[in-house]
């Protein structure tokens, strides 16, 4: 049973180990004035089992197991800029996270063309 409880308390640590902050809270990219803030959603499940033997003429003998899984999915975007703070939600998968960083990445560069002819024009 000590093993059990040594296999148990390794599985917490190292779960309380890997959540914090930083976990659900990417950290921000920063591009030509716009601030990009990934969040994820975290989700893991673990078990911890153990047995003994107990009849002489059968062997006695004893068993544990622990095992766990877990995983974690982009959820959404935040957006800092000078228009102010926006929440873009990703449908799912990686791929939908790069094409949002994409498509947030090419908004901020044509606003930011969009402001400099404009200001160019009025220069002249």
């Amino acid at each position: 049973m000590e093993n059990i409880d040594k296999l148990f308390d390794k599985a917490v640590t190292e779960i309380e180990r890997m959540l914090n902050t930083k976990t659900v809270v990417g950290e921000p990219i920063q591009l030509e004035g716009t601030t990009l803030i990934p969040l994820v959603s975290v989700g893991f499940g673990f078990g911890v089992g153990s047995g003994q033997g107990s009849e002489p003429e059968k062997g006695s003998g004893q068993g544990g197991g622990t095992g766990g899984g877990g995983g974690v999915k982009p959820i959404a975007v935040v957006i800092v800029d000078a228009d102010g703070v926006r929440v873009e939600p990703i449908k799912s998968g990686t791929a939908s996270v790069l094409e949002k960083v994409v498509d947030s990445v090419s908004k901020v560069a044509a606003a930011k063309t969009g402001k400099d002819e404009q200001e160019s024009k009025g220069d002249g």
